[in-house]
């Protein structure tokens, strides 16, 4: 579960549109909505360079956000954000309203541990990364601020897939719910010429042994 708290303070906002949303960007304020739950989608703003500050960390992106406005607080998620085309500017926000107990579905990013430990890696081969998120469906309150794959005990053309992944109570990977075909690698050791060398010479000595 993610630990980390964030505490965003917002106006909410009467004027939509893009007429509307291209003052608010002059104004340095960046145009958001919030939705979901029982509630009327929320129209509001928020400082632009606070929340740069705060996409620029990892645990923004799963944790339980407390929206202040007006007064009053909204806990919500980062659903969507959407980025100027070539300039470091959020063009917009969405948030989506949960609880502790709402079931979501959201992009958690992939840590990759151990893989210096990696039999593989020590044979020369190199650990390749080929996810570095994964989409859960898990209760709000439980959400993890990053998934971990475990490459410790792979060798050359093994890999850790969807399936080795530990998961918290009550959580469970997206892409596996859509059947067989779908248990994609997270991390692959890739043969070098390095390991390839190297298993060519324990294959040598083993021939050797026998004789």
């Amino acid at each position: 579960m993610s630990t980390a708290q964030f505490t965003l303070n917002a106006e909410a906002r009467a004027d939509v549109g893009k007429g509307a949303s291209r003052r608010l960007r002059r104004a340095g304020k960046v145009p958001a909505i919030i939705y979901g739950g029982d509630k009327e989608p929320l129209p509001i703003a928020l400082p632009h360079n606070i929340m740069l500050q705060n996409v620029e960390k990892e645990a923004f992106y799963t944790a339980i956000l407390n929206i202040e406005i007006d007064g009053n607080v909204e806990k919500a998620v980062v659903k969507d954000m959407l980025w100027h085309p070539y300039k470091p500017v959020i063009q917009h926000l969405d948030f989506q309203r949960v609880d502790e107990s709402s079931v979501i579905k959201v992009h958690v990013p992939v840590h990759v541990i151990n893989a210096d430990k990696a039999p593989g890696v020590k044979m020369g081969g190199v650990a390749s990364t080929v996810l570095t998120s994964i989409e859960i469906a898990c209760p709000a309150g439980k959400l993890p601020e990053y998934l971990e794959a475990d490459a410790g005990n792979l060798n050359v053309g093994e890999s850790v897939h969807l399936s080795d992944i530990k998961l918290p109570e009550g959580a469970e990977i997206v892409e596996l719910s859509h059947g067989e075909g779908h248990d994609q690698a997270v991390v692959t050791i890739m043969s070098t010429r390095a390991s390839n060398a190297a298993e060519a010479g324990g294959e040598g000595e083993a021939e050797e042994a026998a004789e």
